[in-house]
């Protein structure tokens, strides 16, 4: 189990959640510059897949929890975030390399 959700631990036994706490806005501003807009889309996909997103225009949705409960669904949104952007990443390195793999190789200039 990543997240100790029901061991009856509290955000403050969790060293994730300590982490996060420690962290500058800035610096989590920052990294979230870095996200491209189809990670983006997923997590947000992946959020409301979560929260239970009905239809604004026919449903009325009010969600209510407990702050340790808020705390487990951000660190867990934070490291499925990571876990995409790493994906793109890699996706994107691998496609550069068939790229560079399938160009005709060019002979230096002397």
């Amino acid at each position: 189990m990543l997240f100790p959700f029901d061991t009856g631990k509290t955000s403050l036994d969790n060293p994730f959640i300590h982490y996060l706490r420690q962290q500058d806005p800035e610096t989590l501003a920052a990294l979230a510059q870095e996200i491209s807009p189809e990670v983006r889309q997923a997590m947000s996909g992946s959020m409301q897949g979560l929260a239970g997103v009905l239809p604004p225009e026919q449903f009325a949705v009010h969600i209510t929890t407990s702050r340790e409960n808020l705390l487990g669904l951000l660190s867990s949104a934070m490291m499925t975030g990571y876990f995409l952007h790493n994906l793109e990443q890699r996706y994107l390195l691998e496609h550069r390399l068939a790229l560079d793999a399938a160009s005709p190789e060019q002979e230096p200039e002397s």
